[in-house]
C-alpha cells in the first residue's frame, strides 16, 4: 500500500515545478506536462519514488545505521530539525561544513572539543579562567553547538544522506558520491537527478509532507529493530536448550517437542502475569481501605 496518495500530494502542491526556461533535461522522465510556462511534475512517479525511498530508509534504520538529513534551505530548517529530532537521527540545517564526509575525523575532533569545553565547566577548570578567556570559550562553544550540535551522536560516517535541495547542497552530493554513500533527495525540475540513487520528484513546498512520510518509515524500522533485540535473549535460550538436549542423544522429534513445550510454558507464565498484577493491586487497595 502506498505511503501517500495523489490527493495529498496535489493538496501539498508537489506538482508545481520551475519555469520551463530553468529546467534540467535530465528531469524529463519525471515531467508530466507544461502549463503557462511552468513544468508540472508527474505525481504518479513521485508516489512510486517516495515508496522506494521509504522502504530503503526503513531497512537502513532497521539495521541500526544512521541517515544524515541535510537541509540548509531557509524554509526547510525548522521542519527538518523538528521531525528528525523525534527519530533521533543526525541532521545539518546550518552551513554544510566542507569535508564533513571526506574529512570526517577532523569534524569529529571539533565535536569532541564541545565535550571538552563542557567538561571544563563541570570539573572547575572554567572558573579558573580569566574573564576574557571565559568569553572566548563560551563563544567557541556556542558556534560549535550551532554548526555541529545536531551531529554529536554521529560517531561514524552515515550510511545514507537525505538532501532537500541538490542544487544548493551540491558539495554534500559530491562528497557522498566520492565515498559511495547512497543519496536520497527531493529533486525539482531544475535539478540533476543523475547522481542521486533515490530521487523524489517534488518541489520545496512539499518538504513537510515528504519528510514526515520518510521519518515515519524510519521510525517503523527502529521499532522493528527494537522488537528483534527483545526477542534475541529468548532465541538464545532456545538454542542453548536445544544444544543441551542434542548432547543427550535424544531423537529429533523428542527435542522439538521439549523445546516447544518450554515455549508454551514461558508464554503461559507471561499470560498469567497481568492477572497476578491485578490481584496484587486489588489486595493493596483493600489494605488501604481497611487502614482508613
Amino acid at each position: 500500500m502506498p505511503r501517500t496518495n495523489f490527493e495529498e500530494l496535489l493538496d501539498a502542491g508537489v506538482h508545481f515545478g520551475h519555469l520551463k526556461r530553468k529546467w534540467n533535461p535530465a528531469m524529463a522522465p519525471y515531467i508530466f506536462m507544461e502549463r503557462n510556462g511552468i513544468h508540472i511534475i508527474d505525481l504518479e512517479k513521485t508516489i512510486v519514488k517516495i515508496d522506494e525511498a521509504a522502504s530503503a530508509m526503513k531497512q537502513i534504520a532497521r539495521s541500526g545505521k544512521k541517515i544524515l538529513f541535510v537541509a540548509t534551505k531557509k524554509q526547510a530548517k525548522e521542519i527538518v530539525s523538528e521531525k528528525v529530532k523525534q527519530i533521533n537521527m543526525p541532521y545539518v540545517t546550518e552551513r554544510w561544513p566542507g569535508g564533513m564526509l571526506t574529512n570526517f575525523p577532523t569534524i569529529r575532533k571539533a565535536v569532541k572539543k564541545m565535550g571538552s569545553i563542557d567538561k571544563m565547566a563541570t570539573d572547575g577548570t572554567f572558573s579558573n579562567l580569566s574573564k576574557r578567556e571565559k568569553l572566548q570559550v563560551t563563544r567557541q562553544r556556542a558556534k560549535l553547538e550551532k554548526n555541529l550540535g545536531s551531529i554529536v551522536d554521529l560517531t561514524r560516517l552515515p550510511s545514507a544522506l537525505f538532501i532537500i535541495d541538490v542544487c544548493k547542497e551540491h558539495i554534500a552530493v559530491r562528497e557522498a558520491k566520492r565515498l559511495g554513500i547512497p543519496v536520497f533527495a527531493m529533486v525539482d525540475t531544475n535539478s540533476d537527478p543523475s547522481d542521486i540513487e533515490f530521487p523524489i520528484p517534488a518541489n520545496s513546498k512539499s518538504i513537510s509532507l515528504i519528510v514526515g512520510v520518510l521519518c515515519q518509515a524510519i521510525e517503523e524500522g527502529l521499532n522493528e529493530r527494537k522488537l528483534e533485540k527483545d526477542k534475541e535473549p529468548l532465541q538464545k535460550d532456545k538454542k542453548f536448550m536445544r544444544k543441551e538436549l542434542e548432547t543427550k542423544d535424544l531423537p529429533e522429534s523428542v527435542i522439538e517437542a521439549l523445546v516447544e513445550e518450554e515455549d508454551e510454558e514461558v508464554s503461559a507464565d507471561n499470560d498469567h502475569l497481568p492477572d497476578e498484577l491485578e490481584e496484587e493491586e486489588e489486595a493493596v487497595a483493600e489494605t488501604e481501605e481497611n487502614e482508613d
